[in-house]
């Protein structure tokens, strides 16, 4: 990866009964509705390069799933922007290394907003992100993924508040120094989930959770193990969320949660955000298999020992064999999604699911594979009989409700 330029000293100023898609009529697909919803996407990841290199310069069109004109187009008002780095070891140089990528995305997501302060403004409290959607502007905020970037210091959560993260997600793949992973890396010896060595949260992961209540920041358990879900749910004076997950009961996969868990957040007045990820979706081995090996052949044939997403990803050979994969082994559609959508809601109720894209960290389905086809998904929703006051509250007006209730948390 590339070192991080030097900040610009802006930045810290900134930071203070289902219908098949097939019988929509794609008139309904494309057109605004007469009233359209505050549209808040909880989970959008970014390349390390973001900002930096020509093809990530996001008032541009890109290869990405989110763009600033895509959100225009498709009329996604808002983002969760993802400080998202990978597990590495629990060491003094895994600690720094995590800090100095994290602070790379930052520092992009501070350049977007430095450039384009006429089309996006950073969104550091629910009545931001309502007064910019009034003022015809879409809304950054910033989420912290894998909270090993932290750097095993609990100071670094206050700054990267001071820095305008509003949510920090606890662990990624892999267990981290808060807590275990509901995707453990048990070739290395970590414990399954829900083993007898599952630990759960750590003392640090408490205080972790503890320190967000007082800072009013968001704790989110998406790719938790259920143990440490269930920690963070005792721990948290406040609501908790998962800012990108599904219903186990409709795929059983790790990084879906049980309907137990889903009751739980919601009699918590948390809110678990839908997410349009394939593998959550639909089990498709066969596809799997396919991406996997076209990974593999894109690495080799440039040079690179191993796939890497940041550096493979937007290659022509990668979209050119994705293209392909996809005619042989296609997507979930929006008619997958809004079946769990619809059981999420009858487990925890219509006030505690939200929606989540999972763009550019490998979500995206047929019918809602970029932001500017977000107007497809509030169509499907309709059609699938969720009333007007239901899709509001799906798309933003749950989150924005648990998003002010954990600011009253707060304790200056």
């Amino acid at each position: 990866m590339n070192r991080t330029a030097p900040r610009p000293p802006a930045l810290v100023r900134l930071a203070l009964g289902l219908t098949t898609l097939a019988a929509i009529p794609a008139a309904a697909m494309q057109a605004a509705p007469h009233d359209p919803p505050l549209t808040i996407d909880t989970h959008v990841d970014i390349p390390f390069a973001y900002m930096r290199e020509p093809r990530f310069d996001v008032g541009r069109d890109t290869p990405l799933k989110v763009d600033l004109g895509k959100m225009e187009r498709g009329g996604l008002d808002a983002a969760f922007f993802v400080i998202w780095v990978p597990q590495g070891p629990l060491t003094p140089a895994g600690y720094a290394r995590a800090v100095e990528q994290a602070g790379q995305k930052y520092d992009g997501i501070g350049r977007m907003l430095m450039q384009y302060p006429d089309r996006i403004r950073l969104a550091a409290t629910p009545e931001q992100l309502v007064a910019n959607r009034q003022a015809g502007l879409l809304s950054a905020t910033i989420e912290i993924e894998n909270a090993y970037s932290l750097g095993h210091d609990l100071r670094r959560l206050d700054a990267a508040f001071d820095r305008g993260a509003r949510s920090v997600g606890l662990v990624h793949v892999g267990n981290n120094d808060l807590c275990s992973s509901s995707l453990p890396d048990t070739e290395h010896g970590e414990p399954a989930m829900n083993s007898q060595g599952d630990a759960g949260m750590s003392a640090f992961g408490r205080a972790v959770v503890q320190r967000a209540n007082r800072l009013g920041m968001l704790v989110d358990i998406s790719h938790a193990s259920d143990r440490c879900v269930r920690d963070a749910l005792a721990v948290s004076a406040a609501p908790i969320i998962a800012s990108h997950s599904g219903a186990r009961a409709v795929l059983d996969h790790p990084r879906n949660l049980p309907d137990e868990l889903l009751r739980a957040i919601a009699t918590k007045g948390g809110v678990v955000q839908a997410v349009a990820f394939k593998e959550f979706l639909k089990r498709d081995p066969g596809r799997e298999a396919a991406e996997k090996k076209l990974q593999d052949a894109v690495a080799k044939a440039n040079g690179d020992a191993k796939y890497d997403s940041d550096r493979d990803d937007y290659l022509p050979a990668m979209a050119q064999g994705m293209a392909a994969i996809q005619q042989q082994y296609p997507l979930p559609t929006l008619d997958d999604y809004v079946k769990q959508i619809r059981h999420m809601v009858q487990v925890a109720g219509i006030d505690h699911v939200g929606i989540a894209s999972d763009f550019d960290g490998g979500g995206g389905i047929t019918g809602w594979n970029d932001a500017g086809e977000t107007r497809n998904l509030t169509a499907a929703l309709r059609h699938a009989g969720f009333s007007d006051a239901d899709i509001a509250k799906l798309w933003g007006g749950n989150l924005l409700r648990v998003w002010r209730e954990v600011e009253r948390h707060a304790q200056p």
